[in-house]
């Protein structure tokens, strides 16, 4: 990948992030962080991680951000309006968040990285196989309750908006579809 192509992606990126924390309606924010994810996905294309890059745009900005943007929206959320002390003492917890955050990533990168335990499989077997066929034979066996788990979870999650959007309109007086 080109060294100016990765700046561009890159300052994109930063952009579309800030967009996220500083944009005061939650809509657009969510949507900043669509275009994030997106930009993401674009790297992984370029470093020609194809299988990640499908799954960043698929499960993160699809599925997740589909998700958020319902929850937002069935919310009816428009602003943070509050401009009291509450306000700004959030406000700078977040700064301080942040700093901190930073601080502790600097000592991370300045510390020698450790690598992880290697996988099971041999390398003639991923040579043979691929990663994508190694990656969905450990997903559907070793790992096919935690999968499952996670898709009940945002099942219900679902349904519980779905609920709770019905009761809500039958409150507000508002007709429901047929």
């Amino acid at each position: 990948m080109g060294s100016v192509l990765f700046l561009v992606l890159a300052m994109l990126i930063v952009i579309a992030a800030l967009t996220v924390v500083l944009h005061p309606n939650p809509v657009k924010s969510a949507l900043a962080l669509i275009m994030t994810l997106f930009l993401l996905a674009v790297i992984f294309v370029l470093l020609e991680a194809h299988m990640i890059a499908a799954l960043q745009i698929i499960v993160y900005a699809g599925a997740i951000m589909v998700l958020f943007l319902f929850v937002i929206m069935l919310l009816n959320l428009r602003q943070d309006l509050d401009t009291s002390m509450a306000h700004t003492a959030r406000r700078l917890f977040g700064w301080l968040l942040g700093v901190t955050l930073l601080a502790l990533g600097w000592a991370l990168v300045r510390r020698p990285w450790a690598l992880g335990p290697s996988g099971s499989e041999s390398p003639e077997a991923v040579a043979e196989l691929g990663n994508t066929q190694i990656l969905a034979k450990r997903l559907f066996t070793d790992y096919l309750f935690p999968f499952e788990l996670t898709s009940l979870i945002l099942l219900v999650a679902i349904v519980g908006a779905i609920v709770l959007a019905t009761r809500r309109g039958r409150r507000e007086g508002i007709e429901e579809a047929p």
